[in-house]
């Protein structure tokens, strides 16, 4: 079943659009390349605002709860904290080492307060990724290793299962989560794609799971079950991050890799869903964290 035709919002053409996210407060989103962190305005029809601007890649952020205007956020070679005046305060740069060069990707906090977020090489190096995940305390963990191209994660309400995408591979994958210890079970295959890569994804107040397919133009949602519901078809080709704002679906685009993008390349999209979604959580950093103090 096809929804009805997106609309693209606002002038904006972005090279590699991810990360979209609704705090509650508003929609944020990342251009990653460019590390910029970007927020859309009430008006679908103005451009995005920057926020802040890193001279490293910037993967995703999430809001830290009770330290207002500050972020915690996937970048450069790992985790930082992003106070109001943007000056990165580094929790660990776990890809900082020998080997192919690194950047992180996609990441996500989850309903207990915990960041998750994953890395990968730059040209690609199959299994050169990991997934981390971040504690209250500030400590980053690596989780699920192995990983080509991490994307989401994205988590059910109840905290106790994440869905993670191994773009490279074209596969999403089902982990059970203990929301008490953040604990990672083994995992079972939830869908395949065999044209493009899933990419971002998001998780509706029905339990299903909606997915971008970079490369083919489409956004999919699956049941509970992994069986297929309904696609929607946008006209820009690399969808790349998705977010539920209450019963609008907002849809990111890149222009990365493309020899002659298309007018609406880039662009981000919204169209309204029967199904709602509820606000990203946000990171409960612990008030005895040793980094809490500096993040003011």
């Amino acid at each position: 079943m096809s929804a009805q035709h997106p609309r693209a919002a606002g002038p904006d053409r972005l090279e590699l659009g991810e990360g979209i996210r609704w705090t509650g407060d508003g929609v944020v989103l990342v251009d990653i390349l460019e590390g910029r962190l970007l927020s859309a305005d009430d008006d679908p029809r103005l451009p995005l605002r920057e926020i802040l601007r890193l001279p490293v890649p910037l993967g995703a952020v999430a809001p830290v709860a009770d330290h207002p205007g500050t972020w915690i956020a996937a970048a450069g070679t790992g985790v930082c904290l992003l106070p109001p005046d943007g000056t990165p305060r580094w929790l660990a740069t776990p890809e900082d080492r020998p080997g192919p060069a690194m950047r992180m990707n996609d990441g996500i906090a989850d309903p207990s307060g915990r960041f998750w977020a994953g890395s990968m090489a730059y040209d690609g190096s199959q299994g050169a990724g990991t997934l981390y995940r971040v504690d209250h305390d500030g400590t980053v963990t690596p989780v699920v290793e192995g990983l080509t191209v991490p994307n989401g994660p994205a988590f059910t309400e109840d905290g106790r299962t994440m869905y993670l995408a191994d773009s490279a591979q074209g596969i999403v994958r089902r982990y059970p989560i203990d929301p008490d210890t953040g604990h990672v079970g083994s995992p079972e295959d939830f869908f395949t794609v065999d044209e493009g890569s899933p990419d971002g994804m998001t998780v509706d107040a029905q339990g299903a799971l909606w997915c971008a397919v970079w490369g083919t133009g489409t956004v999919r949602r699956h049941l509970p079950d992994g069986s297929l519901d309904r696609v929607v078809r946008i006209p820009a080709g690399q969808p790349a991050g998705i977010c539920l704002e209450g019963t609008l679906l907002h849809i990111t685009t890149a222009t990365v890799g493309l020899e002659a993008p298309g007018p609406y390349d880039g662009a981000v999209f919204t169209l309204p869903v029967d199904v709602p979604g509820t606000p990203t959580p946000a990171f409960r950093l612990a008030p005895s964290a040793p980094i809490a103090g500096e993040s003011q």
